[in-house]
């Protein structure tokens, strides 16, 4: 199981540039709002496109997410994306939904 990481310890890891950040909802969800710099990432799209595509390096420190507690998406990328060998995988719990109440800034296509 990932680690967790807060709001607060995700938007200092942006701010700082140091993490890559996984929407897990993907497609629609994805286009109409998204954590700054998000990749979309969902799980049937991750065997696909997380090593060759979207995130070479196993090292990184990543964040995965969704919408809610209640979504399990972040939980199952943040899971598959270990078990692919990646280090340093956490998952903000709260998603988008925490982040957008806290007035934080989301982007869009």
């Amino acid at each position: 199981m990932a680690a967790l990481i807060s709001r607060e310890e995700l938007k200092a890891a942006l701010d700082a540039g140091t993490v890559t950040v996984v929407d897990a909802l993907g497609g629609e969800y994805y286009a109409k709002q998204h954590l700054p710099g998000a990749l979309p990432l969902a799980p049937a799209e991750l065997d696909a496109k997380a090593a060759q595509e979207l995130l070479p390096d196993r090292s990184a420190a990543i964040v995965t997410y969704c919408s809610n507690p209640a979504c399990a998406n972040s939980t199952q990328v943040a899971d598959r994306l270990t078990a692919l060998g990646y280090t340093d995988v956490r998952k903000y719990r709260e998603g988008i939904e925490d982040w957008t109440a806290a007035g934080l800034p989301t982007e869009s296509l």
